[in-house]
């Protein structure tokens, strides 16, 4: 687990160099270096059973850096799905990230940052990008947060290719429940990490409210029952925290 406290010292201005190699430093003491790794071995694995080449697999996992997505791709692809249909499913896939993306702006931005300085970090953005600059971004100088947190991106799509590979090479000598148990391990990572986080009374609420309708929606059998678990939850859990500033 990565310090309370990154690598730049608060207060101490670090060139954007340093501070990318500080956010690899500090992401390889993130779980979720070690929790990528071992979900990408699953992903490689994959890939090879459906007959992509390893040198696909890798390019998927540096340019898209997000399993889901990587999984909607080649499962669909590997099933002769239409291109189209494929990349409409990816992009909507992918969009769940935009709010995240979206959410950390104000806390990264400087009144000199230019558009252009935030889309590499764009790239990295997934889950476990998301809560650690959450977590991280506050105790790092704002003129190092892009860079620093840049880095962490970095470090930790390294691991995923690593692990791409590593499942990969090891496809072969991977029993399947292994390869699916992997798999699971990242939203098992996402969902200790949100529990650990989430300190307001909307956080809290929306997560014990997720956590609650989303398996009841699926046994009920509604469609698009995660999408309305999710909707439900953070409109309510929402409700409350403002409910409570209120009678406050």
């Amino acid at each position: 687990m990565l310090p309370q406290s990154p690598a730049p010292p608060e207060g101490a201005v670090l060139s954007p160099g340093a501070a990318v190699l500080a956010g690899m430093r500090a992401s390889s003491r993130s779980v979720f270096c070690y929790t990528l790794f071992a979900t990408f071995v699953g992903f490689g694995a994959l890939c090879h059973d459906l007959g992509f080449s390893i040198y696909w697999a890798t390019l998927s996992t540096a340019l898209i850096f997000a399993g889901p997505a990587q999984v909607i791709s080649v499962t669909m692809l590997g099933a002769g799905a239409p291109l189209l249909s494929v990349a409409f499913a990816v992009a909507l896939s992918g969009i769940r990230l935009l709010p995240m993306t979206v959410s950390l702006l104000p806390m990264l931005r400087t009144p000199q940052t230019r558009t252009r300085d935030l889309v590499l970090f764009a790239h990295f953005i997934a889950v476990s990008i998301w809560i650690e600059t959450l977590r991280f971004a506050p105790h790092v100088p704002r003129e190092n947060r892009i860079s620093f947190c840049t880095g962490i991106g970095i470090g930790m799509t390294t691991s995923s290719v690593l692990g791409t590979i590593a499942g990969f090479v090891l496809a072969a000598q991977l029993p399947p429940l292994l390869s699916a148990a992997v798999l699971m391990l990242t939203p098992l990572s996402f969902l200790t990490s949100t529990a650990r986080n989430s300190i307001l009374l909307s956080d809290r609420t929306a997560f014990v409210l997720g956590l609650t309708l989303a398996p009841l929606l699926a046994w009920m059998k509604v469609d698009f029952s995660l999408l309305i678990a999710a909707l439900t939850a953070g409109t309510l859990g929402y409700g409350a925290h403002w409910l409570r500033r209120v009678l406050q």
